[in-house]
């Protein structure tokens, strides 16, 4: 029963230190300004479950970058798997799904990358958006290099690049998904672009 009640309590413990950093880093101007003290504090919890649960301030961020894109991988995987609407369309949906996620995230994804998390493109989350648009990309006659091509949409969308062009160039989120839809329809060749995907969720 003791062990029970240990793992419960370990497991309330992650998800409050979770839901900490999280509203932390996202109401923080800079990622900069959120230290590990904060996070202690703000979840209730000792500065040493943080070390001792995560490791580090890198491998805290990560958990919590992957908590924050499960719920959009699910709806990314039961939409891919309804297959209602054609290849072109999901890569944009995809796309799309992406860079809205990197909108509301963008200091948290800048708090990765001050955090020493290595190269995006060994990141586990960007193995997965990768692998899923390749392999839609690969369903559209009209790209010839779907691994290449997949790799150079998902340039187009870096978190740094996008902090960069809303707080910086003060591009509004709608402006940049806009550009993006157009940008995709050229990159995939003839063909309008979508109806509807430029709409809000």
């Amino acid at each position: 029963m003791a062990q029970r009640t240990e793992r419960a309590d370990a497991l309330r413990n992650r998800e409050a230190v979770l839901a900490a950093a999280d509203a932390l880093f996202a109401a923080s101007d800079s990622p900069h300004s959120v230290s590990m003290d904060d996070i202690a504090a703000a979840a209730g919890v000792g500065k040493g479950t943080l070390f001792r649960r995560f490791g580090d301030r890198a491998g805290l961020i990560g958990a919590v970058i992957a908590s924050r894109l499960e719920p959009v991988r699910q709806a990314v995987r039961e939409a891919q798997d309804a297959a209602a609407s054609s290849p072109r369309q999901r890569v944009l949906d995809l796309l799309d799904a992406s860079l809205r996620f990197k909108t509301e995230n963008r200091n948290l994804m800048a708090a990765a990358e001050d955090a020493g998390l290595g190269s995006p493109y060994q990141a586990e989350h960007y193995a997965w958006w990768h692998g899923i648009l390749r392999d839609t990309l690969a369903q559209v006659p009209s790209v010839p290099a779907a691994d290449f091509t997949a790799h150079a949409l998902l340039a187009a969308i870096r978190a740094d690049l996008v902090a960069h062009l809303i707080d910086d160039q003060k591009m509004t989120p709608e402006a940049l998904r806009s550009s993006l839809a157009a940008y995709v329809d050229t990159v995939l060749g003839n063909g309008s672009a979508p109806s509807g995907t430029r709409k809000e969720a």
